[in-house]
């Protein structure tokens, strides 16, 4: 099963995928669809305010950092799943996400805290959905002393989809079983 969607005009099908026996998800992955990755940078940052640093989580929306920081000269941080070792002083903050099971832990250390601190900051991503993510990277942002100026990603499903503070190139349905959306 998939699901047809048009991403800010770019067509991709979504292969459905369960998450449990009430609910699926379209699967929407950057990482090798270097078109859409160009696309979806080049449309978030039309509706970008002025901005001084992007910072994604890792691991699936690198691509959109990378992209967003090469088409606009600006640069881009990660705030990792676990702390390296060349990482000192680490901010961390624990999330539980719709797609990976388990709780998850995002760090970044205090060279990009420096970086961000009273700087403008936009925070991407590929998906929001729960919103568990988002709410882990504004906290480390706000740790660091950071400005957050706008929160986006490509795309936001279930209630993710009616909210006022996120900018999205298009909203992504849950799905029943059998494929259809859900009410």
């Amino acid at each position: 099963m998939t699901y047809p969607m048009d991403i800010a005009g770019l067509k991709r099908d979504l292969p459905l995928c369960p998450v449990n026996e009430n609910l699926y998800i379209g699967a929407f992955v950057l990482f090798g669809d270097v078109e859409m990755t160009i696309h979806a940078a080049k449309e978030l940052l039309k509706r970008a305010p002025a901005f001084d640093y992007i910072i994604a989580p890792e691991a699936k929306a690198i691509p959109l950092a990378y992209e967003m920081s090469r088409q606009s000269g600006i640069e881009y941080l990660l705030a990792r799943k676990k702390a390296k070792a060349y990482m000192s002083g680490v901010f961390e903050v624990r999330v539980q996400s719709i797609t990976t099971k388990g709780e998850q832990t995002l760090v970044i250390d205090t060279a990009d805290a420096e970086k961000m601190r009273g700087k403008r900051i936009v925070i991407v991503d590929d998906v929001i959905s729960t919103g568990e993510s988002l709410r882990a990277m504004e906290e480390l942002v706000n740790k660091a002393g950071g400005n957050i100026v706008a929160k986006m990603a490509v795309l936001a499903e279930g209630d993710a989809i009616n909210r006022p503070d996120i900018t999205v190139l298009a909203p992504l349905p849950l799905f029943n079983p059998d494929g259809t959306p859900k009410g």
